[in-house]
């Protein structure tokens, strides 16, 4: 349990200093008086976090590969894998801005804006997908070093991209007069910040990148196909469920779709340490899992479960508590105002569903079943998230389709829980078979084949 803790609490604040300034960029947008621009925002950031699940997946693939090469003492192999990544994102980031700037303002429209708020969203989105490649890069380069070892450099070059962005958001939103475009131009200096910090160690330092040619990412590209498809279809599945969630609560007006941008930023900067746990807890289960330890197996997962109950009802205390003055914090009336009570009330404590699911993707992913993860991901963002958001906006309206997304994870949670359990006691059978046994033949010729 203090393994799980330290782990998911070092990990957490390169985490923290991302979300927190986001949250603070929201504060600063809530103080030009324009609920709109608010809006804007959360209907830009529900389209940038799609397009961020594949810099994310990709940067999973970069540390697997890396950590297992430099484990078998394949240090040239890994600075290839880290090369081929780090090129498969730029030419994945350069088409992937591409076509989605070509079909920007259908795209938000799909989401529910329309009018003034759909013209500041394509503005605002303009301003910063032009960068996804610089992302992809930089989240490559942290990859690298976390495979490394290097934590503390990974961690630090999230910090000094907070740093910049928070120091330039009030800069250019209200000395120079921009606003939101400010918000945006600060985003991208921030990524290109980064880029550097990120880069510049992980290639100086460790070597961790070879010089780059086409003919190894080809070559390259099988392998890191393998870990990536799976990883970024587990991560596309969100910013589907929270373009649900959107599209349902655009029918409530601006106010409503403000109190959910609010919300978006506010989540991950109360939950950081929850997010975080999932990065923490898969090595701990991995090296347990290598080892045949399946009781540390075991122990680690149920840490993990307690570990993020403690720390929700601890969290939506506090919330709850100081749910008055954050609402104040940006100036927040009417359905924005009650969204932000209901989320520092239940919703916040139905986090804790969040963080089960958290704990079993990882759980998957370490345990040789990377698939579970993403049926999981997807059933509780799409029939999880639509039936229930549905469902519950036909019942209570705004705070329904919020409630409604809840209860979804619930049911997912639970699902995920109990899938865990089985993959844990069938590996613990499958120890216990003799491996050169007829029966340990054909235990591992259709294990291999997932039968």
């Amino acid at each position: 349990m203090l393994h799980v803790t330290r782990m998911s609490l070092t990990t957490s604040i390169g985490l923290m200093a991302i979300f927190a300034v986001d949250f603070v960029d929201m504060i600063f947008i809530s103080m030009l008086g324009n609920d709109a621009l608010a809006a804007a925002v959360g209907y830009a950031g529900t389209l940038l976090f799609f397009t961020n699940a594949i810099n994310i997946g990709l940067s999973i693939s970069a540390g697997a590969l890396v950590a297992r090469e430099l484990g078998a003492g394949r240090a040239e192999q890994a600075r290839h894998y880290a090369s081929s990544v780090a090129v498969i994102g730029l030419i994945a980031g350069l088409t992937t801005s591409g076509l989605v700037l070509f079909n920007l303002s259908y795209l938000l429209s799909l989401l529910g804006a329309e009018g003034e708020v759909l013209r500041l969203a394509t503005r605002y989105v303009s301003i910063i997908l032009p960068t996804m490649f610089v992302m992809s890069i930089a989240m490559t380069a942290m990859a690298v070093l976390r495979a490394h070892g290097d934590a503390r450099r990974s961690m630090m070059a999230t910090i000094y991209g907070g740093v910049v962005n928070a120091v330039l958001d009030p800069i250019l939103i209200f000395a120079v007069g921009l606003g939101l475009d400010g918000a945006a131009i600060a985003s991208v200096l921030a990524r290109l910040c980064m880029l550097g910090a990120a880069l510049w160690p992980a290639h100086r330092v460790h070597r961790g990148f070879a010089r780059p040619s086409l003919k190894q990412v080809a070559k390259d590209l099988r392998p890191v196909r393998a870990i990536a498809i799976p990883a970024v279809l587990t991560n596309v599945a969100t910013p589907i469920g929270n373009a649900i969630v959107v599209r349902e609560i655009a029918q409530y007006g601006t106010d409503a779709v403000a109190g959910m941008a609010v919300i978006g930023r506010l989540l991950p900067v109360a939950f950081s340490v929850i997010f975080a746990l999932s990065g923490a807890i898969g090595p701990i289960i991995g090296q347990n899992f290598g080892a045949e330890k399946f009781d540390r197996v075991r122990a680690a997962f149920l840490a993990g479960i307690k570990f993020t109950a403690l720390y929700v009802v601890c969290m939506s205390a506090i919330l709850f508590l100081l749910r008055a003055p954050i609402a104040d914090l940006f100036a927040a009336e009417g359905e924005t105002r009650s969204l932000i009570y209901l989320f520092c009330g239940p919703l916040a404590l139905a986090s804790f569903f969040n963080g089960v699911i958290f704990v079993t993707n990882a759980s998957f992913n370490n345990l040789g079943h990377p698939v579970y993860s993403t049926w999981i991901n997807w059933g509780r963002h799409t029939i999880g998230t639509w039936v229930f958001a549905t469902i519950g906006s036909q019942i209570a309206g705004a705070s329904g389709v919020l409630l409604g997304q809840a209860f979804g994870g619930v049911i997912f949670a639970v699902i995920g829980w109990v899938m865990v359990a089985r993959v844990v006691a069938r590996l613990e059978r499958s120890q216990a078979l003799e491996p050169f046994s007829d029966q340990g033949r054909l235990h591992s010729l259709f294990g291999r084949r997932g039968w």
